[in-house]
């Protein structure tokens, strides 16, 4: 049997392949209301399949948690709306959809912020390098406001929030966004963390938020029901982490003790950016690492083609593979991998932001 066509359970849901697809920034939901309308609902239900999980694009759990023009949100009645729309043509081809929920903390920008003021962060380090502004124009990241433990509770809570609101527009699960440099990643690393007090200095202290939101998510919807995405010894926008391998050991082995539905993990092997840019044989294989600290299912990403997958899948490093840019340019990806079909070639220039092209036009076998 073709390993990626086998059948795997996780958590509470059961997959009939292994083939996801990964949570995608497209940047293409209406403003100023950021509800997902038909065309992002033809767009995830193009990319459905019998028995295969979709994960959304990182939705923001509040209007502080946004920090990008265009993504859209899941904390209004028109958002839960505007995401049955895409449940239900998701569910209409026996597919499964997960929300990735998320706050991009210092990731933003004040002009995407509802008060027009900097946005929030563990600690007021400005990352470096540029972001963008509500047009989409280049802007230098600000220095962010550092928040206080009334704030952090506050946004553990709209998480919890956006998980009941992700079951009410029909959502089979949700994930908690970790990764990538966003909120939580800030937490965890002394890079972007230098508070003193419970949710700094020491691992377990920055570990904190990590697990608290994680386990007000899983109060709502259970734990079988929640995966987490981790970029585990990744560095973008300025991450870095004194001690890494502890750290990530550490959140990894206490995630494993929850009961969640998976972990999925980036590779950092991979350059996300560049289509030339050879995959790094020094980094540390993310998957074969950690999956025997956390002790269930895991997903993997980062620079997989088929035969890789295959083999990550074989080898039980992973228990199924999550698919991006591929997944962009050929809506039945999962139907191509299985008969060996040639691919589609990705336009990366319409990536972020614009309309149908790019977006619902790539064709089909």
């Amino acid at each position: 049997m073709d390993p990626l066509f086998s059948p795997v359970r996780l958590g509470e849901i059961s997959l009939a392949h292994r083939v996801v697809m990964a949570p995608l920034t497209r940047l293409r939901v209406n403003r100023p209301g950021k509800a997902p309308d038909a065309l992002n609902a033809l767009y995830y239900g193009q990319r459905a399949s019998q028995g295969g999980l979709i994960i959304t694009e990182a939705t923001d759990t509040s209007p502080h948690a946004a920090g990008y023009p265009g993504s859209p949100g899941i904390y209004t009645a028109a958002q839960i709306a505007g995401w049955r729309l895409v449940t239900e043509a998701v569910h209409a081809k026996g597919g499964l959809i997960f929300c990735q929920i998320w706050h991009t903390g210092r990731v933003s920008h004040p002009s995407l912020q509802p008060d027009g003021l900097a946005p929030f962060a563990p600690s007021a380090i400005a990352a470096p390098g540029m972001h963008m502004d509500r047009d989409g124009q280049p802007a230098p990241f600000p220095v962010p406001r550092e928040l206080d433990a009334d704030h952090i509770a506050a946004i553990v809570a709209d998480f919890a929030a956006a998980t009941a609101a992700a079951h009410q527009a029909g959502f089979d699960g949700v994930e908690v966004h970790g990764a990538n440099s966003y909120l939580i990643d800030q937490f965890l690393q002394t890079a972007s963390n230098q508070r003193t007090d419970r949710y700094g200095g020491s691992i377990e202290n920055r570990a904190r938020f990590l697990l608290e939101v994680v386990d007000a998510v899983a109060a709502v919807r259970g734990g079988g029901r929640v995966g987490v995405r981790l970029s585990p010894f990744g560095k973008t926008n300025g991450m870095a982490d004194a001690d890494g391998a502890a750290m990530w050991d550490h959140v990894v082995a206490q995630l494993g003790l929850r009961s969640l539905a998976y972990l999925h993990l980036v590779e950092p092997r991979a350059d996300q950016r560049s289509d030339v840019n050879a995959l790094d044989p020094q980094a540390p294989d993310a998957a074969e690492r950690f999956k025997p600290i956390f002790g269930g299912p895991i997903i993997a990403a980062g620079g997989f083609e088929p035969g890789t997958a295959r083999e990550a899948i074989a080898s039980r490093r992973a228990d199924a593979i999550a698919f991006g840019r591929s997944f962009i340019a050929n809506p039945d990806l999962p139907e191509r991998i299985r008969t060996n079909a040639a691919f589609n070639a990705y336009d990366r220039t319409t990536f972020y932001g614009g309309d149908a092209r790019g977006y619902v036009d790539y064709p089909f076998l």
